[in-house]
């Protein structure tokens, strides 16, 4: 299992638009995460910034995890589906949010 964190942004103007969509997140975008590795999944908000700290648990690890998710149909429809409210920042060396390094860890 390997633990990552990643940050996000939110468009001005659409932060309520965000908590609207996930409040109401498909099922079967939480299973194609379930099934993709994904666990502990948690995101947060910096209000004052519209930037969300996001956390995760990937199972066995970040790199199979991306895979799966990414050929995910369901998660290609969720991604257009965000598109227009979420500033996006991939890092091309592992399609995904930039991760944030791991300094400090408490079992």
């Amino acid at each position: 299992m390997e633990r990552v964190a990643f940050v996000l942004r939110i468009k001005p103007g659409a932060l309520e638009e965000y908590r609207q969509r996930h409040a109401a997140i498909w099922p079967d975008m939480v299973a194609a995460l379930e099934a993709a590795g994904a666990r502990n999944y948690s995101i947060f908000l910096d209000q004052d910034e519209l930037r969300l700290f996001a956390y995760l648990e990937a199972d066995p690890d970040f790199a199979a995890l991306v895979k799966r998710i990414n050929a995910d149909p369901v998660n290609m429809r969720w991604q257009r589906y965000m598109r227009d409210i979420m500033e996006s920042e991939i890092d091309p060396r592992t399609e995904w949010a930039p991760r944030l390094d791991e300094l400090f860890h408490m079992d």
